[in-house]
C-alpha cells in the first residue's frame, strides 16, 4: 500500500502542520476490466486441453492444476475489481465513458463462464461431480446475466455517450457481444444435469438463442473492423494483438454448435436433434476455415508490429482465449466428422495456445513484480461524451 505525499497545512498560529496521511491503493486505480482476460486465458487452457481428441499422458492432471490457478485468479481479480469500484469510483465511471475501455466490461462474464465450465469439465476430479455442478450453475447464471447486460449496456453507451470518429472500429468492440456466445458454448454442459422435459429443452434453446444473438451482432461488427484496416491502415502497435479477438466469436460459435449437437438428442425430438448435428458440421467447417484465414492475417500483422518495436502490454492476453475457442471448435468438428485433420488441427492450435499463455503469463508476472503493472497514471485527456 502506497501513501501519497503528506501536504502541509497552516495552524491557527501560522506554524505549518502536516495533514493526516491519505492511505490509498493507487495500484487498484488503474486495474481495469481487461484484467479478467488473465482469468479467461488461463481457464481456456484447462478446458481446451480436456477437449483434445488425443490421449496425452499427464495432460488431464496438468489441466486440473491450470483450472485451480484460474479459480484463484478469478477470486483475486474479482476482489481487486471490487476494491477498484469502492476506492476509485470516479475512475471506474470514467472507464465506462471511455470507448477504449468500456468494451472490456464484457470480460467479467466470460471469466465467470470459463471458470465455471472448467470446474465441471476438470474441476470435478478434485471437488466431486455434485459440487462441480453447483459451482457451474452459480457461475453460469452470474456470467450469463452479466454477459447479456454487457451486450446491451455497452452498445447503448457507444450510441448515446461515446463520441466515436469514423474509421475507429476496433476488435475490442466484440468483447461484450461475444459473451452470450460463451454462454451458448458452455451452457450445454448443464443440459444433461436437468431432468428430461421442459427445463432441459428450454436451456438448450436458450443457448441457441444466445448463439444467434451473438452471431448476428458479430456479423455487424467484423466488417467494420476489416473496413477500418483497409481504409485506415494497421492498428497502433500496442493494439495489434487485439486482432486475435475476432477469432473469439468464430471459434466459440463453432464450439457452441458442436456442444449443442452433442446434447440435443436427449433434449429435443429426433428430427430436430439430427438437424442440430448436421448444422454443427455445415456451419462449423466453413467458419473454421475463415478463422484460419483470420489467424494467418492476424499473425502476419503481429509479426509486422514486432519488427516495428511492439512491446508487451495486457493486450497480449488476446492471444489466449480466442485461440482456445478455436481449439475447442476444431475438437468438436473432429468428433462430428471423424476426420483426423481436425484432431491434429486442434492439437496444433493447443500448442500455440499454451505457448501464448505461458509467454503472456510470465510477462504479466514480471510486470507485477516490477511495479509496471497495473499501468500507472496516463496523461490526462478529456473524455468526449454526448450530453443528450
Amino acid at each position: 500500500m502506497a501513501i501519497f505525499p503528506q501536504t502541509k497545512t497552516q495552524t491557527k498560529t501560522g506554524a505549518p502542520a502536516s495533514a493526516a496521511p491519505v492511505h490509498r491503493l493507487p495500484s487498484l486505480r488503474h486495474l481495469g476490466p481487461n484484467w479478467y482476460a488473465t482469468v479467461m486465458g488461463t481457464a481456456i487452457v484447462a478446458t481446451a486441453g480436456a477437449a483434445l481428441p488425443v490421449d496425452v499422458p499427464g495432460l488431464r492432471t496438468a489441466c486440473v492444476v491450470v483450472w485451480a490457478v484460474s479459480s484463484v485468479l478469478l477470486a483475486v481479480v474479482l476482489a481487486a475489481r471490487a476494491g477498484h469500484w469502492v476506492l476509485h469510483r470516479d475512475q471506474a465511471r470514467a472507464d465506462l465513458l471511455d470507448p477504449a475501455v468500456a468494451p472490456f466490461h464484457g470480460c467479467l462474464s466470460m471469466a465467470l463462464l470459463a471458470v465455471g465450465a472448467g470446474t465441471l469439465v476438470v474441476g470435478q476430479d478434485v471437488i466431486g461431480h455434485p459440487a462441480a455442478v453447483a459451482v457451474d450453475v452459480v457461475l453460469f447464471t452470474a456470467g450469463t446475466v452479466a454477459g447479456l447486460a454487457a451486450a446491451v449496456a455497452i452498445p447503448y453507451l457507444m450510441v448515446v455517450r461515446h463520441r466515436l470518429a469514423p474509421g475507429t472500429a476496433s476488435p475490442v468492440w466484440l468483447l461484450p457481444l461475444v459473451a452470450p456466445m460463451v454462454s451458448a458454448a458452455v451452457g450445454p454442459l448443464l443440459v444433461p444435469e436437468l431432468a428430461p422435459g421442459q427445463g432441459r429443452e428450454a436451456l438448450l434453446l436458450a443457448c441457441y438463442a444466445m448463439f444467434g444473438l451473438s452471431l448476428l451482432a458479430t456479423l455487424v461488427v467484423v466488417p467494420l473492423v476489416f473496413g477500418r484496416l483497409v481504409h485506415h491502415g494497421p492498428l497502433p502497435l500496442a493494439l495489434t494483438p487485439t486482432l486475435f479477438l475476432v477469432l473469439g466469436p468464430l471459434g466459440q460459435s463453432t464450439t457452441a454448435v458442436n456442444q449443442l449437437a452433442d446434447v440435443a438428442p436427449g433434449a429435443v425430438p429426433a428430427p430436430y436433434a439430427s438437424a442440430f448435428g448436421a448444422f454443427a458440421v455445415l456451419y462449423g467447417v466453413p467458419v473454421m476455415g475463415f478463422a484460419l484465414l483470420w489467424l494467418a492475417l492476424s499473425a502476419a500483422m503481429v509479426v509486422r508490429a514486432v519488427r516495428r518495436g511492439m512491446g508487451f502490454t495486457m493486450t497480449w492476453w488476446g492471444f489466449t482465449f480466442p485461440v482456445g475457442t478455436c481449439v475447442t471448435g476444431a475438437a468438436g468438428l473432429a468428433r462430428h466428422t471423424g476426420l483426423d485433420a481436425f484432431a491434429w488441427l486442434a492439437v496444433a492450435l493447443y500448442a500455440l495456445l499454451v505457448t501464448a499463455w505461458a509467454f503472456a503469463g510470465v510477462r504479466t508476472l514480471g510486470g507485477l513484480f516490477s511495479g509496471a503493472l497495473p499501468a500507472g497514471p496516463r496523461p490526462l485527456r478529456p473524455v468526449t461524451v454526448r450530453t443528450t
